[in-house]
């Protein structure tokens, strides 16, 4: 049986799963496929601290390998002078770019704004979150 190729709509929704049960607030998916020739999906996440966004972010990586996908690079991830100086953390896949910021970071950049013509994807159809999951018996 021949293998099915992953949609960059399914990494996308995936991300935001990934996000979203690991604690990120107001976790959005932004289609692009019609706006951008850069990448086809923004997934947008709100971290909690600077700890809990490296790991979203780590999680995410770890996911997208689950999947056969590997990113082109993580951004952001880094602490500066030894501190938990992350505000914005990037993951990017080319096709899904899963972007995780702090409060203050998402309200000053924005980007629901920015790409407000944006369909938003309903990540969340048919999806139970896997704490939530009953362990089987």
């Amino acid at each position: 049986m021949a293998k099915r190729k992953l949609t960059s709509r399914a990494l996308a929704v995936t991300m935001a799963r990934t996000c979203a049960e690991n604690r990120c607030r107001d976790v959005t998916v932004l289609d692009l496929r019609k706006l951008s020739p850069v990448t086809d999906f923004f997934v947008l996440a709100t971290g909690t601290s600077a700890r809990q966004m490296r790991g979203v972010s780590e999680r995410a990586v770890d996911a997208g390998e689950e999947l056969g996908q590997k990113p082109f690079g993580v951004e952001g991830d880094e602490t500066k002078e030894g501190s938990d100086a992350s505000r914005w953390i990037l993951v990017d896949y080319v096709d899904v770019i899963v972007h995780v910021f702090t409060p203050e970071s998402r309200g000053y950049y924005d980007l629901e704004l920015l790409w407000g013509d944006a369909p938003r994807v309903d990540w969340r159809r048919g999806w139970r979150p896997r704490a939530e999951t009953p362990p089987a018996e």
